[in-house]
């Protein structure tokens, strides 16, 4: 990294960084500890537990039998502002998500599957891989489970998908959050049964306390959103999932026509997830930019400076105070960061005084109820046009920002996010 960009993050001005360690699939591929396989297996088994899923929540499942997914919807010309004529822009709006309202359900859902059925199999109460998944809403199962405790750091989105679906199998539930995490999302976990604990320290410190309390007991699992292969073949399973929507919408994906996903990120999880399953899926065609808070810039210090989650934003002299809570994290996956030294094309900041405004954008012009941390997505599009990359030059693309949270948000704090923006931005 040069000194003018370190300057800047220091600065917390937006910053553009452009991966110099991307390179083709082809030379990555064989470098991965997981693969399209791996991903297929997360995608077959969110598919088996199907049934399972409808029956746990009927009301917003039955109709999909138990999948679940989000559409993509075309947006208009504001979102296309800035850009080529021939660019067109997208939302994949998993802040519909059912159930558990944002990018965390596939991740969580797939990793609290997993270790369930691992256990019901060895208790006995689970048939081999063509047996009745339903048999774990029973209430032996339910009865088993019950002596079990799942334990999980979170920032917030994560922790609900945890807690939901942990709790409608009848695990007891012990979710990790600092204590600048939203009430909101506090005040929901504890309504589902799970127990909260509040740690003074940020993020990081939460998991690094939840993670040595699970060491010393059997039967708590430790879900870890920084190190868990589970979470991150649940999310990969998107991206894998990317070609038939987008051929369903008639969107073309090719070298000529390249695919930019423009993923909210915090400790990495998730879009290193959907960015991988995207790489795997389009090869080269796709190109994946995160997007993080000025405040909060973990995944771009850890790749550029090659160190990871050695690398901590106090370092850069930020304390991760953002109002994009979601992306609140102050150090980066290790296991991500190094799945995307040759994948992630590139990481961009949004300055906090953006944060309201992207928010009040969508609402305006889209009708969409973002989170700050979904909202950041939107300033990707241009950014990356504005980097001049190679990739794109001369050519036209298709853009998908991913919302990754929201549906869930109270009116109230909706409203007050609004109210930051001032009234031009709603206009």
């Amino acid at each position: 990294m040069d000194a003018a960009t370190e300057a800047a993050l220091r600065a917390q001005h937006p910053v553009f960084w452009s991966n110099p360690g991307r390179r083709p699939l082809e030379e990555v591929r064989p470098g991965l500890a997981v693969g399209l396989d791996d991903i297929r297996a997360a995608a077959d088994r969110l598919a088996r537990f199907g049934p399972l899923l409808a029956a746990l929540f009927p009301g917003e499942l039955s109709r999909t039998g138990g999948i679940i997914e989000s559409d993509l919807i075309p947006l208009g010309p504001w979102a296309a502002k800035g850009l080529p004529a021939g660019d067109a822009v997208w939302l994949k709006a998993d802040h519909l998500l059912p159930v558990a309202g944002s990018v965390k359900a596939r991740g969580g859902f797939h990793a609290v599957l997993r270790l369930a059925e691992t256990l019901a199999r060895e208790a006995g109460l689970l048939d081999g891989p063509m047996g009745d998944t339903t048999a774990l809403a029973g209430p032996a199962a339910q009865a088993f489970f019950a002596g079990q405790t799942l334990s999980v750091g979170s920032t917030g989105n994560l922790g609900l998908s945890i807690g939901i679906m942990g709790r409608a199998l009848g695990f007891a539930v012990t979710v990790h959050m600092s204590a600048e995490a939203k009430a909101w999302k506090k005040a929901r976990l504890r309504a589902v049964g799970a127990t909260v604990v509040e740690h003074a320290g940020d993020y990081a410190a939460a998991c690094a306390e939840a993670r040595q309390e699970a060491a010393a007991a059997p039967t708590i699992h430790f879900i870890d959103d920084e190190n868990s292969l589970d979470l991150f073949l649940g999310y990969a399973v998107a991206g894998l999932r990317l070609p038939g929507q987008l051929a369903a919408g008639g969107i073309e994906v090719s070298r000529e026509r390249p695919l930019c996903l423009h993923l909210p990120c915090g400790v990495g999880g998730a879009p290193g997830g959907i960015a991988l399953g995207a790489r795997l899926a389009f090869g080269d065609a796709a190109l994946a930019f995160f997007v993080e808070p000025a405040r909060a810039p973990c995944m771009l210090w850890g790749l550029a400076t090659g160190r990871h989650d050695g690398a901590h934003i106090g370092e850069l002299g930020l304390d991760g105070r953002t109002l994009a809570d979601g992306l609140a994290v102050p150090r980066p996956s290790r296991l991500v960061g190094r799945f995307m030294e040759g994948v992630c094309d590139g990481v961009l900041t949004v300055a906090e005084v953006d944060l309201p405004r992207l928010v009040a954008q969508a609402w305006a012009q889209g009708g969409l109820r973002l989170e700050p941390s979904a909202a950041a997505a939107q300033a990707g599009p241009a950014r990356v046009r504005g980097a001049g990359l190679a990739a794109l030059a001369g050519r036209p693309a298709s853009h998908i920002v991913w919302a990754t949270g929201g549906g869930l948000l109270p009116e109230a704090d909706f409203a007050a996010v609004l109210a930051l923006a001032g009234e031009d931005a709603c206009s």
